[in-house]
């Protein structure tokens, strides 16, 4: 086994690919096994686009980005002075994105985090969404990680697919990785998982060919009635 992944990221350059291992999984999926499909490494490592702009500029509080990759987003977000964490499981994304001036920890996001329950914005950017192969059971957890009334930027795929699928990492010379799960949503099955996950759509935008959601946390009864100083608690 290799790490093509880690070596593409040191070096800045592709082409990197996501191999499909097994038939996509209804309701959504037609691609077959065998198909490749691009992964924009020169992209993540290089500075912000425009749609990245848009990103960075809806972030509000403490940010936390789950699968940070090489750190162009946290990295971007410490440069404004903004308090931001990457997490990922590559100790590649990690180094890159210290190297970049950003913090980062190699953990997964279903592990756990710090100051969970109190991030403003959490981050999942560049395909992310399809992190552990179930995307509601991974944006159930980031409710957890999130802070009551927190929101979540995510982005869909570009084409309004919801497909379930073993891929493996793999390079132009055939080097891969292991195979894992991996899911692939449109801003249809996106929002509809993420409804499902207890978050609440509350807006939508396209740049340069690729498709946001924003999203909300809800706050619990707890945080929308406090008690006041006699002890009653207050009306919302």
């Amino acid at each position: 086994m290799d790490d093509p992944y880690g070596r593409a990221l040191r070096t800045g350059r592709g082409p990197l690919h996501l191999r499909r291992l097994s038939p996509a999984a209804p309701p959504g999926g037609t691609g077959k096994p065998g198909e490749l499909l691009p992964l924009d490494v020169e992209r993540w490592c290089a500075a912000p686009d425009a749609a990245d702009s848009g990103v960075l500029d809806r972030c509000a509080g403490s940010v936390l980005d789950v699968g940070c990759g090489p750190g162009r987003l946290v990295a971007a977000l410490a440069a404004r002075g903004v308090r931001a964490l990457g997490v990922d499981v590559s100790p590649a994304a990690v180094t890159r994105t210290r190297r970049r001036g950003g913090a980062a920890l190699r953990r997964s996001v279903f592990d756990r985090l710090p100051e969970e329950g109190r991030w403003d914005t959490v981050l999942l950017i560049d395909g992310n969404v399809g992190i552990g192969g179930d995307p509601v059971a991974l944006l159930t957890r980031l409710r957890a990680v999130a802070a009551p009334g927190g929101r979540l930027l995510a982005e869909a795929a570009p084409d309004d697919v919801d497909e379930y699928l073993t891929v493996r990492v793999e390079d132009a010379h055939g080097r891969h990785g292991r195979p894992f799960p991996w899911a692939r949503l449109g801003p249809t099955a996106l929002r509809r998982a993420a409804e499902t996950a207890g978050w609440s759509p509350t807006g939508r935008w396209t740049a340069q060919g690729r498709r946001f959601l924003e999203l909300r946390c809800p706050v619990p009864e707890r945080h929308a009635r406090r008690p006041d100083a006699t002890g009653r608690p207050e009306l919302p």
